[in-house]
């Protein structure tokens, strides 16, 4: 008992206390020094880097990877929109390019059952247009929305193959604060509240102002607009500013799109290829994400053939995109 006493006693004497307050004393001093320094490592690095991201926003990469292009519609041909029709095949409608013979604006079609081999339908759609937009409209007829003069017009079909030009004009070349020598390369969408949407390029007459030297002499920016009955339009403002040192003051070819998971997407080109941009609660996201690109020169920052004019659908569960080659044809990519 009393070697109890005294073990109990020597344990807690003021000499023993002390030791173990020094001790304590000495761990706490440590994980102080310790948290300050690295607060300084994170101050000095990690916000640093985070402010530079935001004041020099780098471009965004899909995760996902698209197979190199084939050829399915050879020929002067551009601008390619793609339906699905009632019986589960596809009709893919395109552009003549200038250079071809007696060249009067001709708008063509194709059909196809697995999106890679192509039938050309005779004869042509619509003649003095441009960017044809095809969709679908609740009573089962076809519009087409195309650039003529400079202005975006439509056209009505019943079997989406003889289209008659409708009276007055969708989009016109005016848009508060901006000078526009055109709109063209529109797309549209019906809402999941029936209303439209449209993104449609408008093409300023000045070049983007930067050190590179690029190819364009014109601007050209993504604008959007809604409407209730598909033909009166309420413009909104800028969709896409190309004016930053990704695009290069170029965005053009835009596709509406919906996406897997719901998600609305603009997929459009530029110098060196493919991107998106996402559309959600009436905002359209404002770094790119970019998709695809033909250009095998990775320094070279503007292909001289771009992949252009992205128009996707998915068939048989794969999304396909089809692109424009200036004097190639229509290709095809598919998601791997």
């Amino acid at each position: 008992m009393e070697e109890l006493n005294k073990t109990t006693n020597q344990a807690l004497s003021p000499k023993s206390s002390r030791g173990k307050a020094w001790w304590w004393l000495a761990i706490i001093t440590v994980l102080i020094v310790a948290g300050y320094f690295a607060y300084k490592y994170y101050n000095n690095n990690f916000r640093e880097k985070a402010s530079d991201d935001q004041q020099n926003p780098k471009e965004i990469t899909e995760k996902t990877s698209w197979q190199t292009g084939e050829l399915v519609i050879p020929g002067n041909f551009a601008d390619a929109d793609v339906v699905k029709l009632d019986d589960g095949s596809y009709r893919i409608y395109f552009a003549t390019e200038p250079e071809i013979e007696n060249f009067r604006g001709q708008i063509y079609s194709s059909t196809s059952k697995d999106g890679i081999n192509w039938a050309q339908e005779e004869g042509s759609r619509i003649e003095n247009a441009a960017f044809p937009d095809v969709i679908k409209l609740p009573d089962n007829s076809w519009r087409m929305y195309f650039q003529k003069a400079g202005e975006i017009k439509s056209a009505i079909s019943s079997d989406g193959l003889k289209f008659t030009e409708e009276s007055g004009v969708r989009i016109s070349d005016e848009e508060s604060g901006y000078t526009l020598d055109n709109v063209a390369a529109g797309s549209t969408i019906i809402m999941d509240d029936d209303s439209y949407l449209m993104v449609y390029r408008g093409t300023i007459n000045t070049p983007y102002e930067t050190t590179e030297k690029i190819p364009n002499q014109t601007t050209q920016i993504y604008f959007y607009a809604t409407s209730e009955d598909g033909l009166n339009f309420s413009k909104k403002g800028i969709a896409i500013d190309s004016r930053n040192e990704t695009l290069f003051g170029l965005a053009d070819g835009g596709d509406l799109v919906k996406w897997d998971d719901g998600e609305l997407r603009v997929y459009f080109w530029s110098y060196n290829g493919v991107y998106h941009v996402v559309f959600s609660d009436g905002v359209f996201s404002t770094l790119p994400i970019f998709d695809y690109s033909n250009n095998t020169d990775s320094k070279n920052k503007f292909s001289p053939n771009p992949p252009s004019d992205p128009s996707l659908i998915k068939i048989s569960e794969s999304w396909f995109m089809y692109y424009g080659e200036h004097t190639k044809g229509i290709y095809y990519v598919k998601l791997q």
